[in-house]
């Protein structure tokens, strides 16, 4: 059920998804939705939880060797999904931020701790003139800069990932 309620909340935001879209996508109705989650906050955390575990971001940053490579595949993370969703679930969902509940928001903040630590061990294996730390910051304000962008691009006819890169080897 969280994969399918998934691409719901990616694309209508927390506030922008009704219970007659969760029932639509799912396939499941009001009250067997509520016989699982408490609510749709739940639905909500659970499916953000959902997407932690499965989008991968943890072991293509983890992936030996480290460098480039796993920070350029990290950022590609951002790109338009097989699901038609662009960007990432939880940039948009950070665009809420002041709404959401404090757990929510812990489970955001948790996970951006998480990549930070990986991030800069991407970055400190290709020996930059930066410090790795400011590096990994520059990638992950990049990150969710061009996730948000990504919504607004008709055409995938740019590669701002691949711009990115070619600046950030330089530093």
């Amino acid at each position: 059920m969280l994969e399918k309620a998934l691409p719901v909340f990616w694309k209508h935001g927390f506030a922008g998804t009704s219970l007659q879209h969760l029932e639509q996508a799912t396939g499941v109705n009001k009250s067997g939705l509520y016989s699982e989650f408490q609510d749709k906050e739940d639905l909500f955390f659970n499916a953000l939880a959902y997407y932690y575990q499965h989008r991968g971001a943890l072991e293509i940053l983890s992936a030996q060797p480290l460098g480039w490579t796993n920070i350029e595949r990290f950022l590609r993370l951002g790109e338009r999904q097989e699901n038609g969703c662009t960007g990432c679930f939880s940039v948009n969902a950070l665009r809420e931020i002041s709404t959401l509940s404090d757990g929510i928001r812990q489970l955001l903040n948790d996970s951006h701790r998480r990549l930070m630590p990986e991030v800069v061990a991407n970055v400190h294996a290709e020996n930059t003139k930066l410090p790795a730390e400011v590096v990994a910051d520059l990638v992950m304000v990049f990150f969710s800069g061009v996730c948000v962008e990504s919504s607004l691009r008709v055409k995938d006819s740019d590669d701002p990932v691949g711009h990115f890169m070619q600046a950030l080897k330089l530093l």
